[in-house]
């Protein structure tokens, strides 16, 4: 079995965003209210948030609390790969397409304490067809603090309909009857079940 790269072939191209997505500088809204990753309705989650930059860029950060460690006093590495999916998926409102992770790669360079802020910058480096190649740093405390973590990532522009299919019906029913958890719904996006 093939595994797929992370970083964009020779014949990727840079997408143009997309006219309807948000402005540089605009916040990057939460998908669904509790989601671990950006969702302000989760109790522990890392609530994520991210603003659009310029071209296909996005910066990011989330405050590392003790909820967050797997060491004693240090982020749990799987929270942080968390992190740079969640700012990796956030990418895709930049072109208007739902998409899901095919891979993702993740260097960590330096540890990340409890106490920290972790700011992300993002950037699409290429697409071809449906495949969206990315990739991101993480710096601690400040935007251009040390580098204590850099990722790459594949996804793969998907259908809503698959995240519909997919869906428990007991989920797709709590969202019909409680809709304020989806913290944005976007007719265009067809997220409303």
């Amino acid at each position: 079995m093939r595994i797929p790269s992370t970083q964009p072939p020779s014949d990727a191209v840079i997408p143009p965003r997309h006219p309807k997505a948000p402005k540089p500088g605009e916040k990057i809204p939460s998908h669904f209210g509790h989601c671990y990753g950006c969702g302000d309705l989760h109790p522990t989650g890392l609530h994520l948030v991210a603003h659009a930059g310029e071209g296909q860029s996005l910066t990011a950060k989330f405050q590392v609390t003790e909820n967050h460690q797997g060491a004693p006093g240090l982020a749990h590495g799987g929270l942080l790969t968390l992190a740079f999916d969640e700012a990796f998926g956030k990418l895709m409102w930049l072109l208007r397409a739902p998409a899901v992770t095919a891979r993702l790669e993740t260097d960590f360079i330096a540890p990340v304490p409890v106490g920290t802020t972790l700011y992300i910058d993002a950037q699409i480096t290429g697409q071809v067809n449906r495949k969206v190649y990315s990739s991101a740093q993480g710096h601690i405390d400040s935007p251009d603090g040390p580098i204590a973590i850099r990722a790459s990532a594949l996804f793969v522009i998907v259908t809503m309909q698959h995240f519909l299919d997919n869906a428990p019906k007991s989920y797709i029913d709590y969202v019909k009857a409680h809709p304020e958890v989806l913290a944005f719904v976007d007719p265009e996006f067809e997220i409303n079940p």
